[in-house]
């Protein structure tokens, strides 16, 4: 999965690491998932996350992906501008 993210209140790009490595910190302890900021590093109020999951159940990944984009969604601080998933 793929989430492009717009973080409209970071002002130095030291708050929006601190903001992502939060964010990740609680996605993995909830979902147990792998998740990385992936792209725009150094750009300041952008974000590109990858994020995944391996599991012998389509359903259960694909409902797993849901929850975390809803996790995401539900942040103050982020806003999600588009997101994207692939099934291998």
């Amino acid at each position: 999965m793929t989430i492009r993210l717009e973080l409209p209140s970071v002002d130095s790009l030291k708050e929006k690491r601190r903001i992502l490595k939060s964010l990740f910190t609680r996605l993995r302890n909830s979902f147990n998932i792998s998740i990385s900021e992936v792209a725009d590093n150094d750009t300041l109020r952008r974000a590109t996350v990858g994020a995944a999951i391996v599991s012998n159940n389509t359903a259960y990944g694909d409902k797993v992906i849901a929850k975390v984009v809803d996790k995401i969604m539900n942040e103050s601080n982020v806003i999600v501008s588009e997101y994207n998933t692939e099934i291998y």
